[in-house]
């Protein structure tokens, strides 16, 4: 089963009045609420459910430019397209804080309104859980996966944005002047089980084993024996070419 939605961090929020009324009225309003969860829909926007006090009531799916951090027309006014870089990837999505990042100066680039700064909340991230599932998504796919990171900008908008869309600075680490990237997408599945030449270990049944090549190599290392020195698992055990234990 899909877990297409997530809690937020509570954060105080302002709602275009206008959203909340399939915008048939209430331009230029603004309603106090609380952001609740987040929804992932494959193919489009993330959804925002949002507690309004003086209402009493909650309201959901709205995309993230109907929200702003105060109640006022933000300058640059930003459209969805300049807030949401992409759609959502799949069904399946997680919640989480960067927390090294976070407390950090962020700013973004946007499509049509150039550099914004702003401050880090947190990052929507897709994944595909269902293994009875087809996956018909490219959240897995290293070269097309994207992060979504939740950012308060200076102009009273929020922004979800990608890695490669943000410089992120540091007033102690950063450098004064930033190197241009001049890095490549990532394209390359890394893993470490297949196509290793040492051997199987389904016929071993000993808690300190040791791999097929090194039980047939002229190097003892005293695992999976009676004489197997401790200090192995302590950081203090070497060995040299010969096996003799230092």
């Amino acid at each position: 089963m899909a877990n297409y939605i997530a809690n937020l961090p509570t954060k105080k929020i302002w709602v275009r009045k206008e959203y909340l009324t399939d915008f048939q009225s209430g331009h230029g309003e603004f309603v106090e609420g609380l952001w609740v969860t987040a929804k992932s829909i494959q193919g489009r926007a993330f959804y925002f459910e949002t507690y309004l006090p003086e209402y009493g009531a909650m309201y959901d799916k709205l995309p993230i430019s109907a929200f702003l951090s105060s109640p006022k027309t933000p300058d640059p006014d930003m459209d969805l397209v300049n807030l949401q870089f992409w759609n959502c990837m799949d069904y399946d999505f997680t919640v989480i804080v960067k927390q090294f990042v976070a407390p950090m100066e962020w700013e973004l680039r946007t499509r049509h309104f150039g550099n914004q700064k702003g401050q880090y909340i947190c990052t929507l991230d897709n994944y595909h859980g269902d293994f009875d599932q087809i996956d018909a998504s490219t959240s897995e796919m290293p070269d097309e996966h994207k992060s979504f990171n939740l950012i308060q900008l200076r102009n009273g908008q929020f922004a979800l944005y990608p890695n490669n869309r943000c410089r992120i600075y540091d007033t102690s680490m950063t450098p004064e002047k930033v190197k241009t990237p001049d890095f490549k997408v990532s394209t390359r599945i890394f893993e470490v089980e297949n196509d290793v030449n040492w051997g199987r270990l389904g016929d071993c049944d000993d808690y300190f084993w040791t791999t097929p090549d090194e039980r047939e190599s002229d190097i003892s290392v005293g695992i999976g024996t009676d004489d197997m020195n401790l200090d192995f698992y302590k950081g203090g055990f070497t060995i040299d070419l010969d096996g003799q234990e230092n």
